[in-house]
């Protein structure tokens, strides 16, 4: 006698990030010029972003947009645009 067979929903599969192409879709974080985390919106890119500046503050971090094509520097705190430090010369 045959027993029955249990399926077993599998997991979708994750989208595979290659290297040495850029994302087409979404918002990605860009940490030392190097893509890492893909996400679906821009908001959610930036608090994983500020998350990690938090953490490792010597990093650069950027957020790319996929469909615009377009790196933007995460500045150190909210509302503050990535060159507005007061320097001295």
């Amino acid at each position: 006698m045959k027993k029955p067979v249990l399926s077993i929903e599998e997991p979708e599969p994750k989208k595979i990030l290659r290297a040495d192409r850029p994302p087409t879709e979404g918002f990605v974080t860009v940490v030392d010029g190097h893509f890492k985390t893909e996400f679906d919106d821009v908001e959610a890119a930036e608090a994983a972003g500020r998350k990690l500046k938090a953490a490792y503050p010597m990093l650069q971090i950027e957020i790319y947009d996929a469909a615009n094509r377009v790196r933007t520097l995460l500045s150190d705190a909210p509302g503050q645009s990535a060159g507005s430090g007061d320097k001295k010369s």
